[in-house]
């Protein structure tokens, strides 16, 4: 029979420890510690400080940033978490020099980063240019949606927030009532307990109802987005979006970035709070313009190119980067569909296409459903009602010049179709555009089209995904940096290039300073 030592976990020993032999050469930590200590400049930050001749020691701001993006390199995003590991994890100590500070020191220190994070940013990229890992031939621009520490439920409207304040009234009120006719008769509660719980659910709702007339009076109009139409607001980070991802809506920032081609390093980051991801293209192009002639490039896109996906791709972005002087290439929306590759791409999106029942049908008519006469120039509808012509020339977005058709409000009120007809119930009648000709004369987004669909911008486009999607995929899979913990664009932003520079330093771990040897 097997004999074995005996082993015993729940055991703790005193163990002499030297905290510079705690970081070994080929860590993460040893090429933070050395790029940190040598190539990254605080005088910004260094003149900052004030206490030379009065008031306590300040902790190194050296030391304060080499635990915070260790921290961030293993997930760990909470200012308590990293005080935690300061205190318990023998690398974390050995960086920190064994100096514990506390949460809230560590929560200031990065929220008071403010500009010098763009510096210590631009100070990694410059290093990580010395050595040759960023190729200046292409840089793939996305975005990333993470949650941020906001509340969805607190986010809305000014007619959301009234509709919200006025169902807490009327609770608030129903209950107080029922409260005062059991005093008045004397009725006994019907479950032990009920009464107490109720009483602390009104308190909590006047709570909220002060909350909301409160930021009904700091904000008398609603916040307008780039159509001028109203767009929900969050009381607990008024910068913040509700933004659709794959894995649902989430209240936070879009975290946009430019990659290289070449290492994958990324020249810029910025978040921003919104979705749209068009109004967004030309600033990250100047921001990335502005950052290489910092590293003594006049102008990087006169050599380098811009690619972005469809979501990026508008009539005024593609106008706007072209009058930038940038090199683009930003597919349409529709570009998929001319796609000879996708043709067949929908049928594998129907469940009842795999499994052999019958094809995906269309919830609603499109276009083709409606008959032309060209006899007359009549469109008929589905229901066999002809439609009137509503604007004989009305030009498109693109370029493309067609008939507006209308139905008659009172056909249109009690047809048996409608709803296969009208996707919003409140729809009146249904319009339909016949487009008859396009622009002879191309517009900047037809340009773009053109450019993209050419063998030499396929090829481009192509090399995108491959750039710009491991990036997202590392920082929000491989290293945890799947949220955001603070509020406000400006400080977000400066979180957001905090794990920049964590990815550009894990890139010059593996190809800048292992090459170097």
């Amino acid at each position: 029979m097997a004999r074995y030592k005996p082993v015993e976990y729940a055991q703790g020993q005193f163990i002499s420890i030297s905290f510079d032999q705690q970081i070994l050469p080929g860590t993460f930590e040893h090429a933070l510690s050395y790029i940190v200590d040598n190539k990254l400049d605080f005088s910004t930050i260094d003149a900052a400080r004030s206490n030379d001749l009065a008031g306590a020691p300040a902790y190194d701001p050296r030391v304060m940033l080499k635990i915070v993006l260790c921290a961030y390199a293993r997930g760990m995003v909470s200012s308590r978490e990293i005080e935690a590991a300061c205190q318990q994890n023998v690398v974390m100590m050995a960086l920190s020099a064994n100096t514990r500070p506390h949460f809230t020191t560590i929560a200031q220190f990065i929220r008071e980063l403010g500009p010098a994070v763009q510096k210590l940013f631009v100070d990694v990229l410059m290093y990580c240019d010395e050595l040759g890992l960023i190729g200046k031939e292409m840089f793939a621009f996305d975005g990333c949606k993470l949650s941020s520490n906001a509340s969805k439920e607190w986010s809305g409207t000014r007619a959301d927030f009234e509709n919200k304040r006025q169902k807490f009234g009327a609770t608030i009120e129903r209950l107080v009532s029922k409260h005062q006719t059991m005093d008045k008769i004397g009725l006994p509660e019907t479950v032990p307990g009920m009464r107490v719980r109720e009483e602390k659910a009104v308190e909590v709702m006047k709570a909220k109802v002060s909350k909301i007339d409160e930021w009904l009076r700091g904000n008398p109009e609603d916040k307008k987005g780039i159509t001028g139409k109203p767009v929900q607001s969050s009381m607990t980070d008024t910068d913040s979006a509700k933004m659709m991802t794959s894995h649902g809506v989430v209240q936070g920032y879009n975290g946009v970035a430019a990659v290289d081609s070449k290492h994958q390093v990324i020249v810029g980051a910025e978040a921003f709070g919104s979705a749209n991801e068009a109004e967004v293209l030309v600033p990250m192009a100047e921001q990335v313009r502005e950052t290489f002639r910092e590293l003594g490039e006049e102008d990087i896109y006169r050599k380098a190119k811009v690619t972005a996906d469809s979501g990026f791709h508008t009539q005024d972005s593609m106008k706007a980067l072209s009058e930038a002087g940038v090199d683009g290439y930003v597919p349409d929306k529709r570009f998929r569909l001319r796609d000879a590759a996708f043709q067949t791409a929908q049928r594998h999106r129907s469940f009842k296409a795999l499994v052999g029942r019958k094809r995906y049908e269309r919830k609603f008519f499109g276009s083709a459903d409606f008959t032309f006469n060209p006899d007359n120039g009549k469109l008929t509808c589905p229901a066999g009602k002809e439609l009137y012509t509503k604007d004989r020339n009305f030009w498109t977005a693109n370029g493309y010049h067609g008939t507006v058709y209308s139905g008659k409000i009172t056909e249109c009120r009690v047809c048996e179709l409608r709803p296969k007809c009208l996707r919003k119930p409140g729809t009146a009648v249904r319009t339909v555009l016949k487009v008859n000709r396009r622009d002879p004369q191309e517009n900047f987004s037809q340009k773009m089209i053109r450019k993209v669909e050419s063998e030499l911008g396929r090829f481009l486009y192509g090399m995108r995904m491959g750039i710009v999607e491991p990036v997202f995929a590392n920082l929000r899979h491989m290293l945890g940096l799947d949220r955001f913990t603070l509020r406000g664009r400006a400080k977000v932003n400066i979180q957001w290039r905090l794990f920049a520079v964590v990815h550009n330093i894990h890139k010059l771990l593996r190809f800048g300073l292992a090459g170097a040897g």
